[in-house]
């Protein structure tokens, strides 16, 4: 990356429409009262930017990003939470707290939620934080936590809320015995769920599906009790809970055929997660009697509130969750339409887009 900065520009990633993007120079944005200037280190490449790339769902000119961590390099007038040159990971939606989805439970459904506090978009050499977003949100890294690592605290946050509406039963009674679940896919969001789970409960089963072999292997590596190809994992989950089914089945695919599949896997009084975008208009097909009759749920779930970003945070500063393990490549960010095809077509796990970086690299770890 050049010093364009310095004269008050910057390149981006802007959307040129038809899925393609393209490096271009844009202006610095300034902050304003309550608001921060981040020099961004890295951004991760997620799956709802991928599914609005190739959905064609956002408007030309726009930069996506939100999995980010940078460091201040300036402060708007009455910032006093920050100094120059901290470490800061920032999410970018936060809930008013104040409306009835918020007074709910329903944070992330909050009509300030959908706001992007976030300016112009991670994939950008600096990003501009709204007040709000610095006020509720923006969090300084301790020394001992990664910029890698902590790029992981939005999308871990979004799997917490997902736990927590799994509704699983709590570990400490002896009577319950290890809890037992199912996680559709071994992509980044996925091996996300496994590592998350076992970071949350002591005693856990956790079967990962998956029709690539690598990731499975990975999968066991990262501590799943069994990770195996979608046309066996009926057989897989009846044999390792002696045919009750497990607790919770979590839907990181979207695809409809084997999330309708996935209900029969599961316990009596179970619950299914739908964690995953699917193609628009997809349909789930659904066997009414088969919720009624043994009380199975499907649930579900979208993004991430204060809440949960808090307790991802913890997680990831106390060392219990360590998502390293998922970053596959760390590319620069000129480099942003080779990181898409490489996701789509199944080659990475989680990318990093880092502007100052050189020269891309592939990350075994």
């Amino acid at each position: 990356m050049t010093d364009l900065h310095k004269i008050g520009r910057m390149q981006a990633i802007r959307y040129a429409g038809r899925g393609e993007s393209s490096l271009e120079e844009m202006p610095v944005p300034v902050p304003g009262v309550g608001e921060v200037l981040l020099k961004v280190h890295c951004c991760g490449l997620c799956g709802t930017d991928l599914f609005k790339l190739e959905n064609d769902t956002i408007a030309e000119g726009t930069v996506l990003g939100h999995e980010l961590v940078g460091s201040v390099a300036s402060l708007g007038p009455g910032v006093t939470k920050f100094e120059t040159d901290q470490r800061v990971v920032v999410p970018h939606h936060v809930a008013c707290g104040e409306c009835s989805q918020c007074r709910r439970g329903s944070e992330t459904l909050c009509p300030t939620f959908r706001e992007n506090l976030l300016v112009p978009g991670g994939f950008s050499e600096l990003v501009l934080v709204r007040a709000a977003a610095v006020e509720r949100a923006a969090r300084r890294l301790p020394a001992d936590l990664s910029d890698a690592a902590a790029v992981f605290m939005e999308p871990a946050a979004c799997v917490l809320r997902g736990v927590d509406r799994a509704g699983l039963p709590d570990p400490g009674p002896a009577s319950v015995g290890a809890i037992s679940v199912v996680v559709l896919g071994c992509g980044s969001m996925g091996l996300l769920h496994l590592l998350a789970l076992r970071a949350l409960y002591r005693e856990i089963r956790v079967i990962v599906s998956d029709p690539i072999p690598e990731r499975r292997q990975l999968a066991e590596a990262l501590g799943a009790e069994s990770a195996c190809a979608p046309e066996t994992l009926a057989e897989v989950v009846a044999t390792s809970s002696h045919g009750s089914g497990v607790d919770a089945v979590f839907d990181t695919v979207g695809h409809p055929p084997a999330t309708g599949g996935a209900l029969s896997l599961l316990r009596e009084g179970g619950t299914l997660v739908l964690f995953a975008h699917a193609k628009p208009g997809a349909r789930l097909p659904l066997e009414m009697n088969h919720l009624f009759k043994h009380e199975r749920r499907v649930v579900g779930t979208y993004s991430g509130s204060a809440d949960e970003q808090g307790r991802a945070f913890e997680l990831l500063s106390s060392g219990r969750l360590d998502p390293t393990p998922l970053i596959s490549h760390r590319l620069p960010l000129r480099d942003f339409q080779r990181a898409v095809e490489l996701a789509t077509q199944k080659k990475a796990l989680k990318i990093l887009l880092e502007p100052d970086s050189k020269d891309g690299c592939h990350a075994s770890s």
